[in-house]
């Protein structure tokens, strides 16, 4: 179990783990193979590029996704392809596009039925628990 595999990650395992838009990195960072301990150093220690690249971006989908409070399907639906930056997510956000309105209703009406679901199975598994 102490394979280089289980020990090491590749830059884009790592940039994902860390929310971060891999080709923004630095390119020592896309060039090396990151071991645990360091991508552990990395979390609780993050260098300046890091802390810029979460502050400023650009993000990678999921996190200008997760910003905008949409699905990654929503960001394509409505066009947006390539990573952003806060700015823009800020600017859209403050002005938002008929697009980015309609997708965060969809996302909201797509959570509230899994909740709704969650809710429901929930009381089936404890009917199912009094009775047996």
């Amino acid at each position: 179990m102490t394979s280089a595999n289980s020990q090491s990650m590749k830059p884009a395992t790592v940039a994902k783990k860390l929310g971060i838009y891999l080709p923004a990195t630095p390119q020592e960072f896309q060039d090396s193979t990151i071991t645990r301990a360091e991508f552990a150093e990395l979390q609780s220690n993050p260098p300046e590029w890091l802390a810029e690249l979460r502050r400023n971006g650009p993000h990678p989908r999921p996190v200008v996704a997760q910003k905008l409070n949409i699905s990654i399907s929503g960001l394509a639906r409505g066009g947006v392809e390539e990573a952003l930056t806060t700015a823009e997510i800020t600017a859209l956000l403050q002005a938002p596009p008929a697009w980015l309105v309609a997708e965060r209703a969809t996302h909201a009406a797509v959570r509230a039925e899994a909740q709704r679901v969650k809710e429901e199975s929930a009381k089936k598994a404890a009917k199912k628990a009094r009775q047996g």
